[in-house]
Parts: structure tokens; sequence; C-alpha cells
């Protein structure tokens, strides 16, 4: 794959999901940033019905970021600054909202809602909703894709983001979401933290795609220790893969200058004649300009 491929960003928030997707990727090796986020970038190999362009001409980075949707607005804006992606995707598992929506279904987000914006008053709490929308190339791609594939019942739907894992449908945040959030199908604890980041670096094509591995209620454990996470991870990144292969990089945007590129001495090329030498040793002069980050 040439140097200069875009860069598409897909994350993670466990390690479950992280090796669902990894098991897609080849070719991949570990770039590190200066403050210690790790990522895997790698290529995904073409498929039978892949054209001379497509899923090969993307670089895909994967990085699991844990959990949380701080964790996930600061790693992904971290990432965006160094790789400079085209497009950024969160790949995982969610608890369902919805009684049609079951196990092993999968949920592609119209919209990302952060659930826990509001005012609290004498007369309740009022709700001050945010959403964040998805990007429509993506989104349209996850249509297509999705209808090539009879194993996978997916549902284009709005996603619910928040710091919060529900077990219980009749606790006050599951009022809460039925009543103020009520076309959401699923929950989650990042996509609203990535879509932000994704917006305010540049309004890049994101897309939150949720493989649901319970209900949302108390038969959560149960649901887990049947492997359900496994299974709807797996699912997730079978779909986002798909989407990978239908949405084609957007042509003369990729940043050789900055994308950075790691070497065979352990060394970091930031394209072009931008190249970092911690790590190595170097005799003799340099010449043309220099990379001062730190």
């Amino acid at each position: 794959m040439p140097e200069t491929a875009p860069t598409v960003l897909v994350l993670t928030a466990l390690a479950l999901e992280y090796r669902a997707v990894r098991d897609h990727i080849t070719d991949r090796e570990e770039l590190v940033h200066p403050n210690g986020t790790r990522v895997e970038r790698g290529r995904l190999p073409k498929g039978d019905h892949d054209g001379p362009s497509g899923a090969a001409d993307w670089h895909v980075a994967l990085a699991e970021l844990g959990e949380g949707t701080r964790t996930a607005a600061a790693l992904t804006t971290q990432l965006i600054t160094w790789l400079k992606p085209q497009a950024v995707l969160f790949v995982g598992v969610a608890g369902s909202l919805k009684d049609d929506i079951e196990i092993g279904d999968v949920v592609i987000g119209t919209k990302v809602y952060g659930i826990h914006g509001g005012k609290q008053t004498p007369n309740g709490f009022l709700v001050r909703p945010e959403a964040w929308p998805v990007s429509n190339a993506l989104l349209n791609a996850a249509r297509s894709a999705v209808r090539d594939m009879p194993d996978v019942r997916a549902h284009c739907k709005p996603i619910a983001s928040g710091d919060v894992v529900l077990a219980d449908a009749e606790s006050e945040i599951a009022r809460h979401l039925r009543e103020n959030y009520n076309d959401a199908a699923a929950i989650e604890m990042e996509g609203s933290g990535a879509a932000q980041a994704a917006h305010l670096n540049g309004r890049l094509d994101a897309l939150v795609i949720r493989g649901i591995s319970d209900n949302a209620n108390a038969d959560k454990p149960t649901a887990d220790a049947q492997g359900s996470q496994e299974r709807a991870a797996r699912q997730a990144a079978s779909v986002a893969v798909a989407v990978l292969r239908k949405h084609r990089p957007r042509e003369g945007s990729a940043d050789a200058e900055e994308r950075p590129h790691v070497r065979g001495d352990g060394g970091t090329t930031y394209g072009g004649d931008h190249i970092d030498f911690r790590g190595g040793t170097f005799h003799g002069p340099v010449t043309g300009k220099t990379d001062r980050r730190g």
C-alpha cells in the first residue's frame, strides 16, 4: 500500500471489540504517539467484490481507548490531530432499548445523543439534549453494505450515549431515556465523545456501529456470561469492514507531509522532509527542514 494512502480511524472501547476488528486487518504495524497512545495501522484485504480501488486503498488505524465518554472524546481528538484521518468509526457493543432489536443485531447510528445534559430546577430536571449527526456518506455506505449481508440484522436508528451501564429497565435513567430519547434504539458509553471530537476537528465523516449484546435490563450479566458480547462485537466489526469496502477515500486529500510512518529502524517519518530521529542514531549533516515537535 502506498504511504500516501488515506487513513480511516477505527475506535473501540474494549479488548474484545478491538480483537473483532483486528481479525480483519492485515500487514499491521504499531504506531506510538509521543504521549504513549498506541494504534495498529494496517489494511483491509480486498474482498471478492472489490474493484481496482476500494478497501485496499485505506490505511486502517485501530485503537482501543477504554470506556467512557470523556476518555473517548480526549483520545479521539488526540488521534485525529496526529493521524489526520478522513473518517472515524466507533465500533463495539451496546444494550438494546427496543423490544424488536435483539441480541446479535447491529445498530448503525443515524445520530448520537449525549444523554446527561440538562438543568436541575425546583420543578424537576429540564433536559437539554445534545445530538451529533453522522456522516451521510458513511451512513449510505452502511445501508448499501448491509443489504448484501444476510447473516446480519441491521437497524439504522439513533443511539444514546452516556457514562452509564444500564442493567435495570425500571431504573430512573431508563425512564429518562424513554421519556426524552424515545427514538434511541441502543445505549452505549463512548459514541457521543467520539462524534463530538470528529465534529470539532474538521467535521470529519463519523459513524457509530454497535452490535447488541444485551437488552439493557437485569438479564445483562446472564447474556454476557453466555458470550453475547463476543458475538455482538464480531457482528459490528463485520459491518464496519463492509462499510469501508463501500466507502471510497476522497482523492487528493491525504496529508503526506504530516502523517506518521514507522521506519524499520524504530524512528518515525512525518512525510516529505520532516524526520524524527528519536529512537535512532544519525551521523552526518542534515539538509532541509527538521521536525521540532516534542
